[in-house]
């Protein structure tokens, strides 16, 4: 017999016993394999493994966390560009506001500068209408009056001074004179704006006079006199005698005070200023 025979073994076969084996694999720290092999049956038998997948659960946890901070994240970047919006409107509704203002501002100078330019304009040219009729007027009777008018106007005294002034006719020049500087009204009785013969009528008051209202009747209210031997409180008027379109009263020293117009009120000034076309005593 060779001695590299095979010679039987009589020992029994040892019976395996079951074995378990667990294989796990930890991947970043998450459990992902559960392995269970189990074998029984003779000691020949081949090992039967089954293999069962776990869910991960930190996986998805994970995927929850992240989605959440990307929402938490978005709706931060929401509200800040929102915020930014709500600021940048505000802002340009308080510019837009101001420039509104400014405008609204300077349309309403402009307008009162306008306004103004225009009222004395008006008052200018009222005044020139005024004076250029108030010119035709004298020339007027000048023509019609003759050379004779002329050679005793030449040879007149010249007007009585204010500084002899008594009795009534100096109450009347005191009032008018006390009057310089109010404002002109058409229709104006006082106390602190006047027309032309409203001013009249108010100053003859004061001596006890009551003359008519309007400046053609005041023009025929007296003794018709020469502009050359004038007395401080005659009347001085512009126009016909009985037509006059414009009043004042003589203070003496050459000079009148009358309501003249809108744009000059009530001032004192030179007979030579606008001469009027002629003159009444009532006193």
């Amino acid at each position: 017999m060779s001695h590299t025979a095979h010679i039987p073994s009589h020992r029994k076969p040892r019976q395996r016993a079951s074995k378990s084996a667990l294989r796990a694999g930890v991947a970043g720290g998450f459990l992902s394999t559960i392995a269970v092999a189990g074998a029984a049956g003779p000691a020949q038998a081949e090992p039967v493994t089954q293999t069962i997948e776990m869910p991960t659960i930190t996986d998805g946890l994970s995927t929850a966390v992240a989605a959440s901070a990307q929402a938490t994240q978005q709706v931060a970047l929401d509200l800040e560009t929102r915020a930014s919006e709500d600021a940048a409107a505000e802002k340009a509704a308080k510019t837009a506001k101001k420039a509104h203002a400014e405008a609204v501002r300077e349309a309403e100078a402009k307008k009162k500068a306008e306004a103004a330019a225009k009222a004395k304009a008006e008052a200018e040219a009222e005044e020139r209408a005024e004076r250029a009729s108030r010119t035709a007027e004298r020339t007027t009777l000048s023509a019609s009056s003759g050379s004779s008018d002329s050679g005793s106007s030449a040879s007149a005294s010249a007007p009585s001074s204010s500084s002899n002034v008594s009795g009534s006719a100096a109450s009347i020049v005191a009032f008018a004179k006390a009057q310089v500087g109010d404002a002109y009204v058409s229709g104006g009785t006082g106390p602190n704006a006047w027309d032309c013969s409203g001013l009249v009528q108010a100053a003859y008051r004061t001596a006890g006079i009551d003359l008519p209202r309007v400046s053609q009747s005041q023009s025929t209210a007296g003794t018709q006199v020469s502009l050359d031997n004038l007395q401080p409180g005659d009347i001085l008027y512009w126009g016909g005698a009985g037509s006059a379109y414009h009043v004042a009263i003589y203070v003496g020293g050459g000079e009148f005070v009358g309501a003249q117009n809108s744009s000059t009120g009530t001032v004192q000034r030179s007979l030579d200023y606008d001469r009027p076309t002629g003159a009444v005593r009532v006193l």
